[in-house]
Parts: C-alpha cells; structure tokens; sequence
C-alpha cells in the first residue's frame, strides 16, 4: 500500500467509490447533475414538417406559376385545411407547412399581387424540415452518467422533460489541520498563514458536483484530531495537513482511533506523496491531503475528481490530452511527476510549457497554470517537440 503508482492508487480509491441514490429534480435546477436515467422523447421534434424560412408554401408540382392565397400558416397558428393545386399560402419561419404543400418559397424570390402570388420553379422538400428532423419519439437523447450542461438541458426539454431523475450530490466534509493556519480575514500571528488549500478545494468540490460541509482547521492535538473526524458529517471525509509522518502529523493516527482500513499508504507521486485513503469503522470514506496546496490541489485533480464522478456515476477520468513541449525538459527522478503548466495553440498543436519553479507551496504558480504535465517515474529527458501527456484544469 506504500507508494503506489498514481494509477493503482487510483484503482484501489475508486474500487470503494459509494453507491448513492437518485432523486428527482426539476429540470431548471439540473444543471451540474449527473442523470440516473436515459432521457427519451415523448414525441417527434419537430412534430411536423416546418418552414425554415419566411416565404410561401406551395405545392412544388404548381411552380412556376401564378397561385391564389388562401390563407397563412405562422408559428404556434397553424393553416387549417388543405392545400389545392393553384393555391399557395404564406408562411413564416417554425410554422407548420400546410398539408398538400411540400415545398416553401422564400418571400424574396416571390412577388405578391393582391391575393395572389407569382413563385418561380421550386423543388419538392425546399426549406421545409421535416418532422422528426432532430429526433423521433421513443429516441433516447441522454443517456445515464451524463453530466447535464445548457445544451443537454436544452435537448430534455424539448423532449418534453420537466422533471429528472440525477444522482443525490456526495457530502464531502472538508477540513484542514495545523495551527499555522489562520483564516482570513482574522490578523495572523508571527508564524501563521492563511488558509489557501480548502478554499480552494471547497470551490472545486463544489464544481465537481458534491456538496461540501467544511469545518474549522483543527488544533494539533490527538484528541481534537480525532474529535474532528468524528464529528465529520459526509459520505467523504477530506482532510488537508497532518498526512506525513512528522510529530505534528496526526491525522492518520486520529484516523486509526477511529477504526481506519487502510487502503493506500502514500503515492509514489510529485507532489502529493503523504496522500492516503481509507475506510473508517462506520464506512465514511476518509481521503488524507497533503498540507502544501499545490500537492492537496494536485491530489484532488488525481483521486478525489474522480472519486466524486465514480460517486455520482459519471465517467471516472482523468481525461487527459497530449501536446507538444515547447522546451526540453530534463529527465525525472523516481516519483511520478505531475507538473503545473500552461497550454497554448500553434499551428494546430496544443504546446505545453512547464513552470521551471514546481515548489508544492507556491499557489501563484498553481493560479497561473491551466494544465498539470506528467512524467513517468525515471522518464527520460524531452526535447522541445515532444508529445506529452497533460490533464487540463478548468480554467473559467
């Protein structure tokens, strides 16, 4: 269990991922959830054939020629009846094509004379969209694990979806130890500083999906360690500090007054090696962090985004992409190395740049990156050009 490689501890995290129920909401507050169910359409979209443009709609078979108008057909006020040969009716954009026509004019290329219309040579189905042109009922549109966006949103109401079935949001219980940290915007002492990591985490959790309950940092003693995760009220516990091993580090054996089943010990990974994951005795799932924001933030991309997708049964990742360095970058050294960088575009190639600086405390490198850049344990030395792999960060 000790220094495993990032993708076994992973494995050994998500092999624990908790089943969590569903629930219905309504479909203006699902955005951010992930679906329990496949969306299917009640009905044909659009559920008859209809104008793309303004214009007239004919029977193709009467053009050329002179037409009289019986009527008008616009959007939400459809023509009632029938279209004979010579007859022609106006009609607007999203509007119902009349039946007996299969063909619309745009109103440029016609020219109206008191209550007819002269249409030029038209073919059959011209600017005319058939029904169920984007999809037929009993389609299924969505599918279960789907993450719902504006655009998903979009495609379930216009299947006739007011309600959806999503998976209920993990609670996360969040804290930080150490009493060296301070939050703002209280005046810190000598050797205080302020808390960066869990704000961070807080905000990406709360991306991410689950719904975060977080606590007050915690002073370093055994008995309020081990207090704090016992009053920790989540499906995941997520402790910041107090992972490693020093004297002050005290969470892990809190943890273990609690029952704790270890299933990673440490990851063989830059940053971020003190990480640990277990289960506690009542079956909260407790993820140890690294102190330095940058190894926690880099922690949290890793193991617990995915641990959080497993939970609400969306697609675990990390979903990485590859580019192309745009400097050497030297060999790396025995611990898989995930490094804070930039991307950009050139010549059709995303480029990558790592930071030179890759110090876990430094959150002002970690604001200006939108990538983090692996290499291999023991990987060799790249050259500029080289295609490596990279894992982008949500950047707003």
């Amino acid at each position: 269990m000790k220094l495993l490689p990032v993708i076994e501890a992973r494995a050994r995290i998500l092999a624990e991922a908790i089943v969590l129920p569903h629930e219905p909401v309504a479909i203006a507050q699902s955005i951010g959830r992930v679906l329990a169910e496949d969306v299917t359409a009640v009905r044909d979209q659009p559920p008859f054939a209809a104008s793309a443009m303004d214009g007239w709609a004919v029977r193709s078979s009467d053009a050329p020629g002179l037409l009289r108008i019986v009527g008008e057909s616009a959007a939400g006020h459809g023509f009632v009846g029938a279209v004979q040969s010579g007859e022609a009716v106006r009609i607007f954009t999203g509007a119902a094509v009349p039946a007996g026509c299969d063909a619309v004019v745009i109103q440029e290329d016609a020219t109206r004379e008191g209550e007819t219309v002269a249409v030029p040579a038209v073919a059959s189905g011209n600017h005319v969209r058939p029904a169920g042109g984007d999809f037929k009922a009993g389609q299924t549109l969505l599918t279960t694990g789907l993450r719902i966006d504006p655009w998903r949103l979009s495609l379930a109401a216009a299947a006739g979806r007011g309600e959806l079935w999503v998976t209920r949001r993990p609670r996360v219980a969040l804290f930080s130890t150490g009493e060296e940290i301070i939050e703002a915007p209280a005046i810190p002492g000598p050797f205080q500083i302020y808390d960066s990591g869990s704000r961070a985490l807080e905000a990406l959790i709360s991306g991410w999906g689950a719904e975060v309950v977080r606590a007050r940092p915690v002073r370093d003693t055994m008995e309020a360690t081990i207090q704090a995760l016992r009053d920790a009220d989540g499906d995941l516990v997520v402790t910041v500090g107090g992972a490693s091993v020093g004297d002050h580090d005290l969470v892990r054996g809190a943890a273990e007054a609690l029952g704790l089943q270890l299933k990673v010990a440490s990851v063989n990974v830059r940053p971020g090696k003190p990480t640990f994951f277990g289960l506690l005795s009542d079956g909260r799932r407790l993820l140890g962090l690294p102190g330095n924001p940058a190894s926690a933030m880099v922690c949290a991309e890793l193991f617990l985004r995915p641990l959080i997708n497993a939970c609400l049964g969306a697609d675990a990742g990390p979903r990485m992409i590859q580019a192309r360095l745009d400097a050497p970058l030297g060999a790396n050294g025995p611990r898989e190395h995930w490094m804070r960088a930039q991307l950009s575009h050139a010549g059709g190639m995303v480029i990558a740049r790592a930071y030179r600086d890759q110090d876990s405390s430094l959150v002002s490198v970690f604001a200006a990156s939108d990538a983090l850049l692996v290499r291999l344990a023991g990987a060799p030395a790249l050259s500029a050009g080289d295609v490596v792999d990279v894992l982008p960060l949500a950047r707003a």
